[in-house]
C-alpha cells in the first residue's frame, strides 16, 4: 500500500488521483483570514530560510518531515514519516521551534496535520485499523475531537476528510461515501455538521464534490468530479448557492484550492496533454491564467499554486523539464519571483513544495532531498 503522503512526491502521478494529503501539493493549507496591509508593500528584504526536522522522522527515503498548514503567528502544522513508515501529526512553535508530536488515539494508521488557525487549533484526519478515515480537531492544549460525517463510508480509504480551519474554529473538508464518491462538509465550531453537493457532480467512485477552504465570509472552494470524470472549481456562498467553473476553456481539470477574506480564488487546472497551469480568479468572477518561469511544458509538469493571503500572495510550485519541484510566490500584480531550497535535490520527483503563506508572507511546506527524504522549512522575511 502506498502511504497518502509518499504519493506527493512522485510527481509523475496525476494530482487528480492522489489521496487527500498528496492534495497538499494542490490544496490551500494556510490562514488568510486576518488583514495585513503592511503586506501589500513592496518587500526588498533578504528572506531567512530555516529547514527543520521533527524528533522521531526517519531518513530513509520516503521518510522524513512534511510542513503543511501555517498560521498568522508562524505556528507550523504539519506530518512526519517515522521508521515504521506510520505518518504522524506534528505542531511547530512560531518563537522556539519547539516541536508537539502527537497521533490521535485510535489512530493505528496514520495521523494527517492539516490546517492550523490562530488559535493553535489543528484540524486533520486519521486512518483507523481498516485504513477508514476520520476528521479531527486538535485544541491548543492537546484535546483531540474526532468526528465522522454521517454517510461516509467505513471501508478502506473511505470516511471523513478534514482539511481547512478557520479563526472561529470551523472545519472545511469532505466525506467519501461507501461507493467511493465525495461530498462537501462543513463542520462548525460547536460541533454541527453541514454536508452539500456541487450541481452536475458525479457519483461513481473518484467522482463527486471536495471542499479544500471557507473564507471569513462563509465562502467555501473545492472541485467536483462529474459523470464524464472531468473537474470543475466551485464556489459555495455563505447561504449555499453553488457557482461552477473552468479556469480555462477546454480544460481537462480545476481544481479551487484557496480563497481569501476579499474572495479572490488561487488553484491550478490541466489541459487536454495534462500540463498544469496556474489562475487566479477575481471576485468578480475573472480568471487570470499564469505559468512560473521555468515550469515545464511536458505531461504532470508545469505550475501548481496552492494557497493565497489576504494581500492577494500566491504561493506554489513548478515543475520543470526534468521533473523537479522549484518554489515560486507571484504577487497580486502580476510578478514571479522563483526560489530554491539549500539541500533539495534535483532529480527526478525532487525539490521543494511551497504549502502555505501567511499574512506576513511568511511560506512553510517542504523539500525532497537527493536521497528522496522529507525536511520541512521555513521561509521568512
Amino acid at each position: 500500500m502506498k502511504k497518502v503522503i509518499l504519493e506527493l512526491g512522485n510527481l509523475n502521478d496525476d494530482p487528480r488521483t492522489r489521496k487527500v494529503f498528496a492534495g497538499i501539493a494542490v490544496i490551500c493549507l494556510c490562514f488568510v483570514f486576518a488583514a495585513g496591509a503592511s503586506a501589500q508593500q513592496p518587500d526588498t528584504s533578504t528572506p531567512t530560510f530555516t529547514a527543520f526536522e521533527v524528533p522521531g522522522a526517519a531518513t530513509g527515503a520516503s521518510q522524513g518531515t512534511f510542513g503543511a498548514g501555517l498560521n498568522t503567528a508562524g505556528a507550523m502544522a504539519g506530518v512526519f514519516v517515522d521508521a515504521n513508515n506510520l505518518q504522524n501529526g506534528f505542531v511547530r512553535n512560531p518563537t522556539s521551534g519547539a516541536m508537539t508530536t502527537f497521533g490521535v488515539p485510535g489512530g493505528q494508521n496514520d495521523t494527517h496535520a492539516v490546517s492550523v488557525n490562530t488559535a493553535g487549533t489543528v484540524a486533520g484526519f486519521y486512518s483507523d485499523a481498516s485504513f477508514t478515515n476520520h476528521g479531527f480537531v486538535r485544541a491548543a492544549g492537546g484535546t483531540i475531537t474526532a468526528f465522522d460525517a454521517p454517510g461516509a463510508g467505513t471501508g478502506s480509504f473511505r470516511g471523513t476528510y478534514g482539511i481547512n480551519i478557520d479563526t472561529a474554529g470551523a472545519v472545511t473538508g469532505y466525506y467519501m461515501d461507501a461507493n467511493g464518491a465525495s461530498h462537501g462538509l462543513l463542520r462548525a465550531a460547536s460541533g454541527t455538521m453541514t454536508a452539500f453537493d456541487a450541481p452536475g457532480a458525479g457519483t461513481a467512485n473518484g467522482q463527486g464534490t471536495q471542499a479544500f477552504m471557507s473564507s471569513s465570509a462563509g465562502t467555501t472552494v473545492g472541485y467536483y468530479v462529474d459523470s464524464s470524470n472531468v473537474a470543475h472549481g466551485f464556489l459555495r456562498a455563505h447561504g449555499g448557492t453553488i457557482t461552477s467553473f473552468d479556469a480555462a476553456p477546454g480544460a481537462a481539470w480545476t481544481s479551487a484550492g484557496a480563497i481569501n477574506s476579499a474572495g479572490v480564488i488561487a488553484g491550478w487546472y490541466s489541459d487536454a496533454g495534462n500540463v498544469y497551469h496556474g489562475f487566479v480568479r477575481a471576485a468578480s468572477g475573472a480568471i487570470t491564467t499564469f505559468e512560473a518561469p521555468g515550469g515545464g511544458t511536458g505531461a504532470y509538469q508545469g505550475t501548481i499554486a496552492t494557497c493565497i493571503n489576504t494581500a492577494g500572495a500566491i504561493v506554489g510550485y513548478y515543475v520543470d523539464a526534468g521533473n523537479v519541484a522549484r518554489g515560486f510566490v507571484r504577487a497580486a500584480g502580476g510578478a514571479i519571483a522563483t526560489f530554491e531550497a539549500p539541500g533539495a535535490g534535483t532529480g527526478a520527483n525532487q525539490g521543494i513544495f511551497p504549502q502555505a503563506i501567511n499574512t506576513a508572507g511568511s511560506i512553510a511546506g517542504w523539500y525532497v532531498d537527493a536521497s528522496n527524504v522529507g525536511h520541512g522549512f521555513l521561509l521568512t522575511r
